[in-house]
């Protein structure tokens, strides 16, 4: 018994130093990519960097237009994609009933969630840019994007429906509550936080997408800001893909620095979802 139980705790520390070790070595490696591209960046790295705009010398070049273009696709994917994701997730948790059609739909949102991200960009180039007219707009980007995100939205939207207890919507249906009062005024609110969170980490992701507006059509090269839905558009992942394809080694310091804007534009955004979460969290007792 006692060479057991020695075994058993060799074998639990082993797996804790297992457990660790994979925690440790991708962020150490992590740091030491960041602080790689840091240390190219800071050459670049300042407010002219971030109100100019692109040149074809790197000294003067900046990211304005590309920053400014990824705000707007970042709102407008969030104003597409949140009222059809969390609407879908309510009607499939709350209304549709268990059966063949539900799992269907289940199992056809979790493939979409795994397709790369280039055949949305195909999917958008068919649809969006050609079949609806919108032409390579700022539009057609962000409702390609928002359809890269939808399933991962339904998903998390779910997930947190299903965190709301079940006495609650039974202690609301007891009082003469309807479903959809019971849905507005005890479910959503209690499952708020949660749907919240996972939308934001979805536009977060949708943020540093290149593949889908590379195929979508957004411009490399814009020396303008876009003036309205219709506009043609820049992001920073395709400013970042333009500075590193060019020849001019001065160029992938200006690359460097695009990096750090556009992992500081996702930290912030995890940050307010992180903010935004602990901010409406209610508890259930």
């Amino acid at each position: 018994m006692k060479h057991t139980g020695r075994r058993g705790v060799v074998i639990e520390r082993l797996f804790v130093a297992l457990c660790l070790g994979a925690v440790i070595v991708p962020l150490g490696l992590l740091l030491i990519l960041f602080a790689d591209v840091l240390s190219d960046a800071v050459q670049r790295l300042g407010w002219a960097f971030l109100t100019s705009f692109p040149s074809r010398k790197a000294a003067l070049a900046g990211v304005y237009p590309a920053f400014v273009g990824t705000l707007y696709l970042s709102f407008i994917t969030a104003g597409l994609t949140l009222p059809l994701g969390v609407g879908a997730a309510i009607y499939l948790e709350e209304y549709e009933r268990r059966g063949r059609l539900a799992n269907l739909i289940e199992l056809n949102i979790a493939n979409l969630a795994g397709v790369p991200s280039v055949i949305y960009g195909l999917l958008g180039l068919g649809l969006f840019v050609r079949i609806a007219g919108m032409g390579r707009s700022l539009l057609a980007g962000a409702a390609t994007l928002a359809l890269l995100v939808l399933p991962i939205v339904i998903m998390a939207s779910r997930e947190a429906l299903r965190t709301v207890p079940l006495s609650l919507r039974e202690g609301s249906y007891a009082l003469g509550a309807t479903r959809w009062q019971t849905i507005r005024q005890v479910v959503l609110p209690m499952a708020f936080p949660g749907i919240l969170t996972g939308s934001i980490l979805a536009i977060s992701r949708a943020v540093g997408e290149t593949a889908p507006l590379i195929v979508v059509g957004a411009l490399t090269y814009v020396t303008f800001l876009p003036d309205s839905l219709g506009a043609p558009f820049t992001a920073l992942p395709i400013q970042i893909f333009n500075w590193v394809s060019r020849p001019q080694a001065e160029f992938v310091l200006n690359a460097a620095a695009g990096i750090v804007v556009l992992l500081g534009t996702m930290l912030a955004l995890n940050a307010a979802a992180i903010f935004l979460r602990n901010r409406y969290q209610k508890r259930t007792y």
